[in-house]
């Protein structure tokens, strides 16, 4: 049954996961603060700003009656109320500022804690630059969203509702226009968003698989080189980035045909013939005339901005839905947060264990008992499993069917960090981080010293190469370590692992790219470091092979032998031919003895 994997979040604060409104809602509102005095501000704003425009009309009146003795105190009226709006526009998109600028950082937050909390079944699903576009330019949107976005959609109701106000104070028939004028813009806006929301959602979809595409050619761009085939990957990109342009096309196309700036233009010229015809019939003053004008005058303004507010508020909303989408999937991997806390001592159990990748089996009712401290290899021809066997230990993949035991309790009923700080795994591809030599070290174990870290590179006979470059330690190696041999790679790795002092060590070929020397050298390290913990080991190698307290022999998902490297060699043909294709890494005495045992 799937499980949702929730990763805690450094704050208590729990975020609406049910829609992309609420959601968004649910982080505007963890700032309610700054909200409320955006709102506040907001309309303190525009009642001055309106009220200015009333003043003006008092001011004509003045004019009009010949009483010119007060204009001075109108046009001291208006400058004060023309600072008030200045002053509270300024506090108020501060604050809506700070809202755009935490809920885009907490956007981030709450992604990336989700995307280390999923399981490796759904990271295998992912496109990574799909993901790092939700984690940076989706993110980006979500406070274009908020300033200017919605801060210009509430000025526009402001901007709108205001001067309504207003010009019902002078005559409640001079609203019929502007509210005719109201109805039509919302029927025009509400078909504009239906044509608009398809084109920006696809806008951002395909913004993903345009960065997808890139990342994956920059990853592989060695074998792209190395294929020469620089230019069958330009057009394949030069047709995303197109295929991204035309929707920008297809959204300006949309906007072009935005029709409330029209149909203002027409209310507004209707709105001013209907103002003249009532001064003439004497229902209104002159100065009600230039009053009611100018406040219509203010909804061109709403009316112009509404285009802009509804594309960012649309394109805001599209990349939530795609935020939400990675943070709400529901993985295959149970945290267990309230589960077994202990020192593992290291003994593994596997109980008819099957387990595969998608709808492919690649373990068949595999059933092992492994004393703690022992050192077990792993053997068998390509695809038969190994990896896979270790994959499950530490729950990067969850069984089938049976279970793993881990000192007699199953690894789903362990609490999951508790666990996988107690197992270290070192795979031949090993994975580096741009980041200086010692920091890769000490991964895992942050609060490790300089000469806890010096320590783990000696045991891994990585102290005389680290040393010999010029900043030592202090080194920053390239992304992924390819400023390094495979060999030196390894070698760090290996430090990293004794650094942590795992009590199960799992060593995925992780010898396959040193020289027979240094392996000499670690292989040695190995046997020390293999005291008092429990080792699986899979390997090619059968100088490392036979000093394994038991092998364990795979075929076809199948745990086909167990014993000593001497017991397998009489009783199992699929171990003595894995040692007939790879004994020759022995020494030849070695070899000699080991053919006549078998």
């Amino acid at each position: 049954m799937s499980r949702q994997h929730e990763w805690q979040i450094d704050h208590a604060y729990r975020y609406n996961h049910a829609s992309p409104l609420r959601w968004i809602l649910s982080h505007v509102l963890r700032y309610r603060w700054f909200a409320l005095v955006t709102v506040a501000c907001f309309i303190v704003a525009w009642l001055a700003y309106s009220q200015a425009r009333v003043q003006i009309g008092a001011a004509a009146e003045l004019l009009l009656s010949g009483d010119r003795s007060a204009l001075l105190r109108v046009a001291l009226i208006i400058l004060a109320l023309l600072a008030t709006d200045g002053v509270a526009m300024l506090i108020g998109s501060f604050a809506a500022e700070n809202i755009a600028a935490r809920f885009e950082a907490d956007a981030r937050d709450e992604l990336y804690a989700s995307l280390l909390g999923k399981s490796q079944v759904y990271h295998d699903r992912q496109r990574v630059g799909d993901l790092m576009a939700r984690a940076t330019d989706d993110t980006s949107q979500l406070a274009s969203m908020i300033v200017p976005g919605a801060s210009m959609i509430y000025e526009m109701l402001l901007g709108i509702l205001v001067p309504f106000m207003f010009i019902g104070q002078i005559h409640w028939q001079l609203l019929a226009i502007p509210l005719l004028f109201l109805l039509a813009f919302g029927v025009t806006v509400r078909a504009y968003m239906r044509r608009l929301t398809p084109v920006m959602t696809e806008q951002r979809e395909q913004f993903g698989a345009l960065n997808a595409g890139l990342e994956e050619t920059i990853s592989g761009i060695e074998v792209v080189k190395a294929s020469a085939t620089e230019s069958f990957e330009r057009r394949k990109y030069w047709q995303s980035a197109h295929l991204f342009r035309d929707l920008f096309v297809r959204q300006g196309q949309i906007e072009a045909r935005y029709l409330p700036l029209l149909l203002y233009g027409l209310a507004y010229g209707a709105f001013l013939g209907q103002t003249l015809w009532m001064y003439r019939g004497g229902t209104i003053s002159l100065a009600d005339v230039i009053t009611a004008v100018s406040l219509m005058n203010l909804l061109r303004f709403p009316t112009f901005i509404s285009i802009f507010a509804f594309s960012l508020l649309q394109s805001g909303y599209a990349s939530a839905k795609r935020i939400l989408t990675v943070i709400a999937a529901e993985t295959q991997l149970d945290q267990n947060r309230a589960g077994r806390v202990a020192e593992v001592k290291g003994a593994l159990s596997l109980r008819n264990v099957s387990f595969g990748y998608g709808d492919t089996k690649v373990l068949d009712a595999i059933s092992l008992d492994i004393q703690a401290g022992q050192t077990i290899a792993i053997v068998g021809q390509t695809g038969s499993g190994k990896t896979a066997l270790t994959q499950i230990i530490n729950r990067t993949y969850d069984v089938w069917d049976g279970a793993v035991l881990i000192d007699g309790v199953d690894v789903r009923d362990w609490n999951l960090d508790s666990l996988r700080s107690q197992i270290a795994k070192i795979e031949q591809d090993v994975f580096l981080f741009s980041r200086s030599i010692a920091a890769n070290i000490a991964f895992g174990a942050p609060e490790a010293t300089q000469a806890d870290i010096e320590a783990a590179a000696r045991a891994a006979q990585a102290h005389e190469f680290i040393a010999a470059l010029p900043e030592g330690y202090a080194t920053v190696i390239g992304e992924r370590g390819v400023t390094l041999s495979g060999g030196q790679r390894q070698r760090l790795a290996l430090a990293r692992a004794f650094l942590r002092n795992p009590r199960i060590l799992i060593l995925d070929d992780s010898t396959s790219a040193v020289d027979s020397a240094t392996e000499d050298q670690i292989q040695r390290a190995l046997r020390e470091a293999q005291q008092g913990r429990t080792v699986l080991l899979i390997t090619h190698r059968m100088a490392q092979i036979r000093w394994a307290d038991q092998i364990v022999v795979l075929d076809h998902g199948r745990a086909v032998a167990v014993g000593t490297h001497e017991q397998l060699l009489r009783r199992s043909p699929h171990y003595r031919r894995i040692f007939a294709r790879y004994a020759t890494n022995l020494p030849p005495l070695e070899v000699a003895d080991a053919t006549v045992t078998a």
